[in-house]
């Protein structure tokens, strides 16, 4: 019974360990992508000034259009690229949170 016991409250012990380091990761990749989203924000916020700047300095309708058209190529291509970057970031998140409950899943089995 005693025996029994202790494996039971090892186990959980482990289990915990387990949990801690998945939060501990979640964390560390929450905090990584809370940056990465705060510096494409400022990044995008300074691109958009930029460009009310050029605007307003445009002296022509066409020249303003063709400010505008590469700005918007640029955004796209600019907004392409951050998603990319943190569909890549929250996938290695998934894999990250997973980890440590890879050989709690393997003793099962």
């Amino acid at each position: 019974m005693v025996k029994n016991f202790e494996e039971f409250q090892q186990a959980s012990k482990e289990n915990i360990d387990l949990a801690m380091k998945s939060v501990t990761n979640v964390q560390k990749s929450a905090q990584a992508i809370a940056a990465e989203i705060a510096d494409y924000s400022k990044k995008s916020f300074e691109e958009s000034t930029a460009l009310m700047e050029k605007l307003f300095g445009a002296k022509s309708f066409e020249k303003a259009i063709e400010v505008q058209t590469e700005y918007a190529k640029a955004a796209y291509e600019g907004l392409v690229a951050e998603t990319n970057k943190l569909g890549e970031m929250y996938s290695a998140l998934a894999k990250e949170t997973y980890k440590p409950f890879e050989s709690m899943i393997a003793k099962a089995k």
